[in-house]
């Protein structure tokens, strides 16, 4: 029985500013996070700015359509995102391939996953991952982004410290509009210091453009199978752990099949697949998305609603996420960020004995490193399992 049967959902009644400007935050995150990747990979396989469009349109409407649907069932804040690792992937794999064979190899990829949703073998392997490793892994992903802000600090000094320090300020007065603060004090200061340029911005529907599929022996290999891979283990093994270190229990199967479903249908308009989101959700599961634990489900909602109109308007999405300073939307996303790399932190180092191996996972995560073409969010897994194998195994 889900947690649907048990109580009311009223989205709207439940929802709190705090929410809606995380489910905001979580949607300009998870754009502007490889946005310029999937355009870069369509200029290089040659497709057409109509053709773009409708890629972006199929994972808007496909993140909506999850966001929404998944956090009012489970009341839950369930968040997905598409595959940023699939969308640097195909940066250089997709040049070269006729578009149908790519989209055969996106319906390869989403079946792949869906397998692995019915079957309940992710269900499997999630359980068996110690809570420490899962919240290792958490703050390791999310760590790179947080420490963006220090970086930004260098290029955009005024604008990243006014940020910063009306954050603390609203914080200690004010915590639950904290980050909202930031965001307008951000916006404020990018405009006084010139920092805001609408001018290439002009309002434009987006257009679904149906391919239908073909399928190659090739395609899928170097294209369908990596997809699945990195679906996987950089998407939705980090999401199910985002959720786990907040809280919360949803049954992890069901989700990763509800995404698998969605980006079979969304793939012939484009979508190269959507997966559970991490860093994105750990912004609408944190305390900073609602006080109350059991409403933090709206900020999923309102991302999932801002992902719908984004989505409607996909043409127009680079030209106005260009508009903002890049300084800007990083050190918004650290801010929100704070908590859950605390909370990760803590639950990692709470059990002395999984403390060396959640540390390697940590460190592996946040190092960044690919191996094999695979990411360092699988690799940190597998760092911090052998190390915890070595230190406390049976001995013979």
């Amino acid at each position: 029985m889900n947690q649907m049967t048990t109580a009311r959902v009223r989205p709207f009644a439940d929802s709190a500013p705090s929410a809606v400007v995380a489910g905001f935050i979580a949607m300009l995150v998870g754009y502007t996070s490889s946005l310029v990747l999937m355009f870069q990979a369509g200029q290089n396989a040659g497709l057409s700015g109509g053709q773009i469009a409708s890629w972006i349109w199929a994972l808007s409407i496909g993140m909506a359509v999850c966001n929404i649907g998944l956090s009012l069932y489970y009341r839950t804040p369930v968040t997905v995102a598409w595959s940023t690792p699939g969308a640097a992937l195909l940066v250089t794999s997709l040049a070269g391939v006729p578009y149908s064979e790519a989209i055969g190899a996106y319906l390869f990829s989403a079946a792949l996953v869906l397998l692995c949703g019915l079957t309940g073998s992710f269900e499997k392997i999630m359980r068996k991952l110690p809570g420490s490793l899962c919240a290792a892994l958490l703050a390791g992903i999310l760590f790179k982004i947080g420490s963006e802000i220090f970086v930004a600090a260098q290029h955009r000094t005024g604008l990243v410290l006014g940020m910063f320090f009306s954050y603390l300020i609203a914080k200690r007065l004010a915590p639950r509009y904290a980050v909202l603060v930031a965001l307008l004090v951000g916006c404020v200061l990018a405009g006084a210091l010139g920092l805001l340029d609408f001018s290439h911005f002009t309002l434009e529907l987006a257009a679904p453009v149906w391919t239908t599929p073909s399928f190659s022996f090739a395609s899928v290999v170097s294209i369908g199978i990596p997809l699945f891979v990195v679906m996987m283990t950089s998407q939705n093994m980090p999401g199910v752990a985002v959720l786990r270190v907040d809280g919360y229990q949803t049954p992890a199967s069901p989700l990763v099949s509800a995404t698998g479903i969605i980006s079979l249908i969304t793939a012939p308009f484009g979508a190269h697949g959507i997966g559970l989101a991490a860093i994105s959700a750990a912004i609408c599961t944190g305390p900073h998305a609602h006080e109350d634990k059991n409403k933090r489900y709206t900020a999923a909602f309102w991302c999932g609603i801002f992902y719908a109109i984004a989505g409607t308007f996909a043409a127009t999405l680079a030209a106005l996420f260009a508009a903002f300073p890049r300084e800007l939307v990083l050190s918004i996303a650290a801010l929100a960020l704070l908590g859950s790399i605390m909370n990760g932190l803590t639950n990692a180092m709470q059990d002395a004995r999984e403390r060396e191996a959640a540390l390697v996972t940590f460190m592996i995560t946040a190092s960044g490193m690919t191996l094999l073409s695979i990411g360092s969010a699988f690799w940190g897994i597998v760092g911090g399992v052998v190390t915890l194998l070595i230190l406390n195994g049976r001995k013979a």
